[in-house]
């Protein structure tokens, strides 16, 4: 570990808010509409028309990942005001779903679904939550009513965090990884990512950053540039394929078969898109405060 490393967060988040900005003015350039963290004001009325999705309590201020419990099926958003759920519409899915909160107020800045039964996050508590600030690498073990620290405790808030059942990859201000949860290593220390996706082993890793995307092929050590990618903004790894999606800053939906070499595009995404996740079955994404779902790889978008 880099000596002194625990006063990263305070640069890690100026680079972090620079590269948010950059990306903000982009893809308000790019979809023709305003950017707004707080998922409220400035949005254009006829791109919000035309997001489809189940709409998120009005106190969500902002997302920073979805996933889907592994075990239940149902849709996990992790938020600045904690985790929520939405179970998944039984029959026709013309029942209201109303998601509901579950566990302590943290800022989940970084989130992901390990395993089945098995949830790691990153972030801030809110006040009053009994937890370091910043919390570290936290698991949960009980659907997200309680976290558990394993490392790295006040010391690192990873904005950037991909996990699979082997390894975690987790962006800090600098770029690690552990695969027991305690020990890690430093990875490519060139490498700002906003977005991490992992295949099942760990060793491919692909990341978009503010110059591009970028891959690695030895878990994280070294990363190339990924020649004729489209501007890609998040990505996600369908779990035991060499399939990974992707969507652009423009709110194209791209997909590569062969672990983020190369990529073709498959839809677009209505909206501000703030988090993505993928699977077999279907794609999953944030956009303007509403929660969609595609099941044709990203060509058409519905509430379910």
């Amino acid at each position: 570990m880099r000596a002194g490393y625990g006063v990263v967060n305070t640069k890690q988040t100026t680079r972090l808010s620079t590269a948010v900005g950059v990306v903000a003015v982009l893809v308000a350039v790019s979809a023709g509409c305003a950017s707004d963290e707080s998922g409220g004001g400035g949005r254009d009325r006829d791109a919000e028309s035309a997001v489809v999705g189940i709409d998120l309590p009005t106190e969500v201020s902002h997302v920073h990942g979805v996933g889907v419990d592994l075990e239940a099926g149902d849709i996990l958003v992790a938020s600045h005001e904690g985790l929520y759920v939405l179970p998944v519409p039984e029959g026709s899915g013309d029942e209201p779903v109303v998601p509901e909160r579950v566990g302590p107020g943290i800022d989940l800045m970084g989130f992901s679904v390990a395993e089945p039964g098995r949830y790691v996050a990153s972030g801030h508590p809110h006040e009053g939550v009994d937890m370091p600030n910043p919390v570290g690498l936290i698991e949960s073990r009980d659907g997200g009513a309680t976290w558990q620290t394993l490392s790295r405790a006040g010391e690192s808030d990873f904005h950037a965090l991909a996990a699979t059942s082997e390894r975690v990859v987790g962006f800090d201000g600098g770029l690690r990884a552990t695969e027991d949860g305690d020990t890690w290593e430093a990875l490519d220390d060139g490498i700002e990512p906003f977005s991490l996706a992992m295949a099942d082993g760990g060793r491919t890793v692909v990341a978009t950053t503010q110059g591009g995307l970028t891959r690695s092929t030895d878990g994280g050590a070294a990363f190339a540039p990924v020649e004729g990618a489209p501007p890609l903004a998040l990505v996600d790894w369908v779990p035991d394929t060499e399939v990974v999606f992707g969507v652009a800053l423009d709110g194209g939906v791209h997909r590569s078969e062969d672990s983020g070499k190369t990529w073709e595009p498959t839809g677009q995404v209505a909206g501000e898109v703030q988090a993505l996740h993928a699977d077999a079955e279907q794609l999953i994404v944030v956009a303007d405060h509403r929660v969609s779902r595609s099941t044709d790889a990203g060509a058409t978008f519905r509430s379910w």
